[in-house]
């Protein structure tokens, strides 16, 4: 099988990859519901040593760069209490924390989660983690300019791995909200 972008060695359908997903991934997968099929999210093994974006992009292809996201945690703060949630990018963006985000999430204060506490609530690894399997009280805020491609490389929820998942596929996940300028340059 051949993923639609890159150059990976092994590509089959997530479905069929659900030992190589961490817990809440594989679940995700396994109870997938939606307009897109579960059969069109892809696996494709890729060697943690080039997780990086840069050695990624040079090792698996140019044209991954255009085509990837980014899932981070954010945590935002309002009177004493914090609440956390997800913002999926493009890769050659960055969230907007400070606007869109805090604005969205009603929160005087939001900034990005600790790392200790965004692989323990999600129950991923750092560096891989993604909108596939994430809590399901949490909001998952998408920038438009992901949910308008029609392929996206995501985390897998460990660094080893990665998921391509057609775009539309992320408005329909649980707690999306997509967002116009959710990205920035």
């Amino acid at each position: 099988m051949r993923a639609p972008m890159g150059d990976f060695d092994d590509v089959r359908p997530a479905p069929e990859a659900l030992d190589l997903l961490v817990g809440p991934v594989a679940d995700a997968v396994r109870g997938w519901s939606g307009t897109v099929p579960a059969e069109q999210i892809l696996y494709v093994d890729t060697d943690p040593q080039w997780a990086d974006t840069a050695t990624f992009v040079e090792h698996y292809g140019q044209d991954i760069l255009e085509q990837s996201a980014n899932c981070v945690v954010v945590a935002g703060k309002r009177g004493g209490e914090a609440s956390l949630a997800a913002c999926l990018v493009l890769s050659t963006t960055r969230v907007d924390v400070n606007g869109a985000v805090r604005r969205q999430l009603g929160a005087r204060k939001a900034s990005f989660a600790p790392m200790d506490t965004a692989t323990g609530e999600t129950g991923m690894e750092y560096g891989g983690i993604t909108p596939v399997g994430l809590p399901a009280d949490w909001p998952l805020l998408v920038d438009a300019a992901v949910v308008d491609l029609p392929y996206v490389l995501i985390g897998s929820g460990r660094r080893r791995g990665k998921l391509i998942v057609p775009g539309k596929a992320f408005a329909e996940l649980p707690g999306a909200v997509v967002l116009e300028g959710l990205g920035v340059a």
